[in-house]
């Protein structure tokens, strides 16, 4: 796939398009917004880009009658195309493979970026391009960095080789030092509007290509803009676990989470809940809930909640999940949590 192919990000293609055929490249970029929305795909996107061996040609330059057919890309026009890549040629293909010699894509392993990684990415920006004209690194989840990593990241990003081009992903930039950030140039993208996230998730994952109207509408109501976790997981599943959890929670069962990734998720499921029974309580309008299709169990959870009562337990969430980068003991986190909610909720309706 290729620039023409990514969807809802309009804004954020235009500026790296122009960028590149301006010949302004800058040597590291920032690429901030939630988590789903296609700033990887983008940034792998980008590397092929300066890189393509066989960059596309407009249908004008070709000698086509009727000039530039904008309906086969998607609305681009020739300014843009000729920054774009091929997807086809031997360069496009080891990057999406992932073994190009000029291309490197690190991500955490064990919730960090440790200084092994940028130790990586320093040896292959140390020499010079071997195939392509552009050395590209890509850090996924950079905030994830721990200081170590940070402070040798931050000598590369002051003094980058030549040739080279580094893209930082990251979904909470406030966790990155003022530093590094102040060293990239920053491009934010944008959680995709309902039409573009059902296209997005019935085009990129087949499991869903066959799905019912009903199932997709759910599906785009639970990403919330972010079609990637969609496609990366099964987000209905996802609910049905934190309901059993939540059951389990509330019957004084012990921790259910069988990692920090799993506890953060159950959060995150927890404040859209929260956010739903709140609209119930203030507006009775069903068509704004995010889990519309589990109206009925929503308007039974809250029934006996007041609505000052959600909002500080939302509050109070939404506080504890700013420490998880702190490593919360999973059990102590649990117990808090099942002590808050059995409050409030009552189990006969969870």
């Amino acid at each position: 796939m290729a620039f023409r192919d990514i969807i809802g990000q309009d804004m954020a293609i235009n500026i790296l398009l122009r960028t590149i055929q301006r010949g302004r490249l800058p040597s590291s970029y920032l690429f901030i917004g939630e988590s789903g929305i296609g700033k990887k795909f983008t940034a792998i996107n980008l590397a092929k880009a300066v890189n393509c061996l066989n960059p596309p040609i407009p249908p004008l330059e070709k000698g086509g009658e009727g000039g530039f057919d904008q309906g086969r890309y998607g609305g681009m026009n020739e300014y843009s195309l000729f920054t774009d890549c091929c997807d086809e040629c031997p360069s496009c293909k080891k990057i999406n493979a992932g073994v190009h010699p000029d291309f490197l894509l690190i991500s955490p392993e064990g919730g960090q970026i440790r200084i092994e990684e940028i130790r990586a990415v320093n040896d292959i920006l140390s020499f010079k391009p071997f195939e392509g004209r552009n050395k590209v690194v890509i850090a996924d989840e950079a905030d994830t960095m721990n200081p170590f990593a940070a402070n040798a990241f931050l000598k590369t990003l002051e003094e980058p080789p030549k040739d080279s081009l580094i893209i930082l992903i990251s979904s909470n930039p406030d966790r990155l030092p003022d530093t590094i950030r102040s060293r990239c140039s920053k491009v934010n993208f944008t959680p995709l509007s309902h039409e573009a996230c059902r296209k997005v998730i019935k085009i990129s994952s087949q499991k869903y290509s066959k799905k019912t109207s009903e199932v997709l509408s759910t599906l785009v109501r639970l990403s919330m803009g972010r079609p990637g976790l969609a496609i990366a997981g099964n987000l209905i599943e996802d609910r049905a676990w934190f309901i059993k959890l939540l059951k389990g929670m509330l019957n004084v069962e012990k921790d259910g989470w069988t990692s920090k990734e799993e506890m953060e998720r159950w959060f995150d499921i927890l404040l859209i809940l929260f956010r739903d029974m709140a609209i119930i309580k203030i507006t009775q309008d069903e068509t704004n809930l995010i889990n519309i299709d589990f109206k009925d169990y929503l308007n039974k959870l809250s029934s006996s909640i007041d609505l000052k009562v959600i909002i500080e337990n939302y509050q109070k969430i939404n506080i504890l999940m700013r420490y998880f980068k702190f490593n919360l003991n999973r059990s102590l986190t649990w117990n808090y949590t099942a002590s808050l909610l059995r409050k409030t909720m009552d189990v006969k309706y969870a």
